[in-house]
């Protein structure tokens, strides 16, 4: 199918997602039949009414029926008659919190069904929300021995009360896929909307779902608790919340989303305190914001356990202050991270292209030694000293491009802090966490 060209399309599912998947795919003039096994949700559909309240679906539904652009049916069976099938089925929460996917198997067990005998290759896209790797250790299963069978993770981002003007108007669309022809194709699906599409792997686009929705919710819990701590202090909550908006660079923007390694300095983990210290006196419960610290203390746990676990006993630390750029050590988590490595035995040497003990004084000096006196005996004056020295180099920071090439060119393996563990490589990229 080339971009833009009509399709033959099965929706299997024919709830919030499912419906307003088939009419808006019906809008943009492909040939949908939407299955159900619900009669009532189809005989609404065949006769041109939504089967629930969505503002803009049913007429939506009244004039792509009518067009014969959209059709409904209890039968599985108008599957053989499609190049691609979209399961969009629920996937509710069990008692244990796990997600039911009962509703998932059979339909995929209805697919496969109709499969045998078919002339054209089917692709299957999953659009119900499923947690990563059920698309590889469910569906492809159960589609198993069917060559002509390709899968494709395709996740919705409706919300109900505005799904239509979602869908329409899609501030992203994600498909990830083992077969990069396929993706592209149900990607061109979507080509009348004009959006650029993120083609990923599979799994990564069963993430980015609940990376959205996870993200959604820890947006909604902030600025409620930042609103009950702002109303407690009679402040104005909107006004606080309406002018950190405000902020493009830093707050509403990409910044400090890039997993790395754990945050310090002399801010984020002061302020924190802080605010949880005084939200106590006042009787607040801030859970979200009192998670932050204990999270943060989780994530470098990781990744010392990680560095325990490496093949070397004499370990060079590129970085030590909190982040890159600074000789800033207050609350560094590269010095939380020496103090562990050294208490379980390792050897250590550590390079900061920024620090030099003599030139540091106040609360800088005061801060690194009391948490490792003989600090001065684990400094190296150059990088190559270390180099020379190491086994294994750990990179806490980010380093300049001349560093690099050095590190490059010593043969040694090196391991980046990526999402709190170790990931070694020769000379690998590594990620720090900026504190302020």
């Amino acid at each position: 199918m080339q971009a833009g060209n009509p399709a033959q399309i099965a929706v299997v599912g024919l709830g919030y997602v499912g419906c307003v998947t088939a009419a808006c795919l019906a809008s943009l003039g492909h040939r949908v039949l939407g299955i159900d096994r619900d009669r009532h949700k189809v005989d609404n559909v065949l006769q041109g009414r939504a089967p629930f309240y969505e503002p803009g679906l049913e007429a939506m539904v009244r004039d792509n029926v009518a067009a014969g652009r959209l059709s409904a049916s209890t039968s599985a069976s108008g599957i053989g008659d499609a190049g691609i099938v979209l399961i969009c089925v629920g996937t509710p929460s069990e008692k244990n919190g796990n997600l039911g996917l009962s509703q998932l198997r059979r339909a995929v067990e209805e697919i496969a069904a109709q499969v045998p005998g078919r002339s054209q290759p089917l692709i299957v896209a999953i659009r119900s929300t499923v947690f990563p790797g059920t698309c590889e250790e469910v569906v492809l299963p159960a589609l198993a021995g069917h060559g002509s069978v390709t899968v494709v993770s395709n996740p919705e981002f409706l919300r109900e009360g505005t799904a239509v003007r979602d869908f329409m108007e899609p501030s992203l669309l994600v498909l990830g896929g083992l077969d990069r022809a396929a993706v592209q194709t149900v990607a061109d699906l979507y080509a009348p909307l004009g959006v650029e599409a993120c083609l990923v792997s599979l799994r990564t686009a069963e993430m980015i779902k609940y990376a959205c929705n996870a993200f959604h919710a820890v947006k909604i819990s902030f600025a409620n608790e930042v609103g009950a701590l702002s109303d407690k202090l009679g402040i104005d909550a909107h006004e606080v919340m309406n002018t950190l908006c405000e902020d493009k660079k830093l707050n509403v923007s990409a910044a400090y989303l890039k997993p790395g390694f754990a945050f310090g300095g002399s801010c984020l983990p002061k302020d924190l305190r802080a605010l949880i210290y005084r939200a106590g006196r006042l009787d607040l419960n801030l859970p979200l914001l009192a998670s932050a610290l204990p999270s943060n203390d989780e994530h470098l746990k990781r990744a010392v356990d990680a560095i325990l676990e490496l093949p070397a006993r004499r370990i060079g630390v590129i970085g030590l202050a909190f982040k890159e750029e600074t000789d800033d050590l207050r609350e560094s988590p590269v010095v939380t991270l020496l103090e562990q490595l050294i208490g379980k035995g390792r050897d250590v040497r550590v390079f900061d292209p920024h620090i030099r003990l003599d030139e540091i004084y106040g609360a800088n000096r005061t801060f690194i030694l009391e948490s490792i006196p003989h600090i001065g005996r684990l400094l190296a004056a150059n990088l190559e000293q270390v180099l020379g020295w190491a086994e294994h180099l750990v990179l806490a920071q980010k380093q300049s491009a001349a560093t690099m090439e050095l590190i490059r060119h010593s043969g040694l393996p090196v391991a980046g802090l990526v999402d709190g563990t170790v990931q070694s490589s020769p000379a690998g990229p590594a990620l720090s966490r900026a504190g302020d």
